[in-house]
């Protein structure tokens, strides 16, 4: 298939996947992150100092996705859900089975702060045309998740550059 599929081509630009997160950002799961990398800024342990820089509690910007990745088990869910399923739903259009992602950037705006809730949408910016790799052959292409706290303030936007392919048989 070196054509794009037009119900690929749709979906550039188009805003899918509006998801709320699964539940509220809270400081155990900061202090545990914080812990595991020995990150001691006060400003993440300090009520007193985020009150002072921040005005109140806020998350390290570097967890900016783990409020938006979904349980792997959650009561009543029928299928398994997956971060980023724009990705998936790429993978499975264009029959690309494996995947990679070769670039990943954060753009950060309002802080995000304990007892948010976060709203996330995904946006496919673009898709290459077919291109061969040591991987395989396959396409590159760039999503763009959108991140809102409860208030739609924007929060975050991270872009993604993934590769789908398919092995060369060798």
């Amino acid at each position: 298939m070196s054509e794009l599929p037009a119900e690929v081509e749709s979906w550039i630009g188009q805003r899918k996947y509006e998801e709320w997160g699964e539940f509220d950002v809270e400081r155990g799961y900061i202090f545990t992150s914080c812990s595991s990398v020995q990150n001691g800024n006060p400003l993440f342990w300090d009520e007193k100092v985020a009150n002072e820089l921040t005005g109140g509690p806020i998350a390290p910007p570097s967890m900016i996705s783990v409020w938006f990745r979904p349980h792997y088990w959650s009561p009543g869910r029928t299928e398994e859900a997956v971060p980023l399923q724009l990705h998936f739903d790429l993978k499975a259009t264009l029959d690309l089975p494996e995947a990679v992602m070769t670039d990943n950037t954060i753009t950060f705006h309002e802080p995000v702060r304990v007892g948010d809730r976060l709203k996330t949408t995904q946006i496919l910016r673009s898709v290459s045309p077919l291109k061969t790799t040591k991987l395989g052959t396959g396409r590159f292409w760039v999503l763009e998740v959108e991140v809102e706290n409860q208030n739609g303030e924007l929060c975050a936007v991270e872009s993604y550059t993934g590769y789908g392919y398919k092995r060369d048989p060798s």
